[in-house]
């Protein structure tokens, strides 16, 4: 039997607290998107037979944890590495949940996710890939924090305190520079983990008044051009959490993408995803071709390269099939 697993990227805006002095830790607001896609496609096999890095490191892992003797795995559409999208969780989720089916298991997505690596600090990419959606996530008790990563499967998934639907008319232009990945791993680990010695409270207070006043009622509500300014006030805040670590509010050059389309009347909100260096638009259906042009206009006008398009909220979890 084979299984297939289609799901997809996700966006995420920010934390809502990197301080100490707060009794919760980070607490992600994201959502996910139509496109790019992942489909992995799975079956029962002895041994691990597949030609994608990615998916070996996942395999591999998921057949120990689900204790079976293999799996085949092919990987037929897949999201551009470390650029914001969340494509290490999606990956991940898509090899358990085509393998657990292919032996009949109970993927238990949530359980078994920190077995993974995945979860640690941001329970988004999780719930999109269950629900899809707008989701907000509650974090963790600041008490947790360790100077050094925790060993996997050493945390649980953040809980989550809000989803809700996408309106339909909603959509996110993606721009995506043709420029180093943005951080993972161990480097990432370090660098959050120094932003987080030395994040300032006030900011915190700043993005939960923003994401609470604002961004969830804009959503519930329908109002587009509050959520666009909301999340991408979320971002800024979060970019001065990360000045240091990332050479400015934003990465460079990503700075000059986000201004650009920071000025255009198609684009109700601009922001850098994650690390980056995907930066996305909030706009509609009647303007997502004004929006795209506005994409390939702030690229060319940044001096770089790279993809653009225009895509809707996803309101579904993946497919397994």
């Amino acid at each position: 039997m084979t299984v297939r697993v289609t799901t997809s990227g996700r966006l995420h805006f920010g934390f809502q607290n990197l301080s100490l002095a707060h009794e919760r830790l980070y607490g992600s607001l994201g959502l996910a998107v139509e496109r790019p896609r992942l489909v992995v496609e799975c079956e029962r096999a002895e041994g691990i037979h597949t030609d994608h890095p990615d998916a070996e490191r996942y395999a591999r892992r998921v057949v120990d944890l689900l204790d079976v003797p293999g799996a085949r795995v092919s990987i037929h559409e897949t999201l551009p590495r470390h650029a914001g999208l969340g494509s290490g969780t999606q990956f991940a989720l898509a090899v358990l949940s085509g393998v657990a089916r292919a032996y009949d298991r109970e993927t238990r997505v949530r359980e078994r996710a920190p077995r993974l690596g995945r979860g640690g600090r941001s329970g988004v990419g999780i719930a999109t890939f269950r629900e899809g959606g707008f989701v907000c996530d509650g974090g963790h008790p600041s008490t947790r924090f360790t100077a050094e990563r925790p060993s996997d499967g050493d945390w649980e998934v953040p809980p989550i305190l809000a989803r809700h639907s996408i309106p339909e008319e909603w959509r996110f232009l993606l721009v995506i520079p043709d420029l180093e990945p943005g951080k993972s791993g161990q480097q990432e680990d370090e660098d959050m983990r120094a932003v987080v010695e030395r994040a300032s409270p006030g900011i915190a207070d700043e993005v939960t008044a923003i994401a609470f006043r604002n961004v969830l009622p804009a959503v519930v509500e329908g109002n587009l051009a509050a959520f666009g300014s909301g999340v991408a006030a979320v971002g800024r805040l979060n970019g001065a959490w990360y000045a240091d670590a990332q050479g400015g509010v934003y990465r460079p050059p990503v700075r000059e993408v986000v201004r650009e389309l920071e000025s255009d009347p198609a684009i109700e909100g601009a922001g850098q995803s994650s690390w980056g260096p995907v930066v996305y638009g909030v706009t509609d259906r009647e303007r997502a071709e004004t929006a795209r042009e506005a994409g390939r206009r702030a690229l060319s006008r940044a001096g770089v390269e790279g993809a653009v398009c225009v895509v809707a909220g996803r309101n579904e979890g993946a497919r397994i099939d």
